[in-house]
């Protein structure tokens, strides 16, 4: 399968549903946000469905929202920070596009999602502990999938996307 599809994994708060609204525009791309995508077939929020089927009914929803998104052509998709933990994710995101791990620091993370209540695994008295121990997980998973890994820390949005086109140019050995 051609890879049109480009994938944006990475932990909340690296940018991904901004990074990629943006590269979406500059690339003729639909944008897709998995959370969203979830939030629009159940017609309440993410923490709801964590309070009413915990996080295991969550990510069921979540791997049918990513196997049905990343079977489209041409997008953008931005999916969630824990995407990546189940292996049936991680097998659709590499067969099926081009996979870029937007990077980010456990400080910058805490920076950019202190005023966020819609992040129920950060409703703990130490979300930074909380951040630092996911990452210890997750972080092996994104890089396992990534084709590109993109820097996110104190950069802007504008910036990353230029970043992420060029690497994409790099990777595929032509132009996009």
């Amino acid at each position: 399968m051609e890879k049109t599809n480009i994938f944006l994994v990475g932990p909340m708060g690296a940018g991904k549903s901004t990074i990629g609204k943006r590269l979406a525009k500059v690339l003729n791309k639909s944008f897709h946000d998995s959370d969203h995508y979830i939030e629009s077939r159940t017609g309440v929020d993410i923490p709801t469905i964590f309070d009413i089927e915990g996080e295991d009914g969550f990510r069921n929803r979540e791997t049918d929202a990513i196997n049905e998104l990343t079977k489209t052509s041409n997008i953008i998709l931005a999916t969630g920070g824990g995407a990546i933990l189940r292996d049936e994710n991680r097998q659709n995101l590499i067969s099926r596009g081009i996979v870029i791990y937007l990077r980010t620091s456990v400080l910058q993370q805490l920076a950019r999602t202190r005023h966020d209540r819609n992040r129920p695994l950060l409703a703990t008295d130490d979300p930074e502990k909380r951040l630092r121990d996911l990452m210890k997980v997750r972080s092996p998973l994104y890089e396992e999938v990534a084709d590109i890994i993109v820097d996110t820390d104190n950069r802007h949005s504008n910036q990353v996307v230029k970043d992420i086109q060029k690497k994409i140019k790099d990777y595929l050995g032509n132009s996009i």
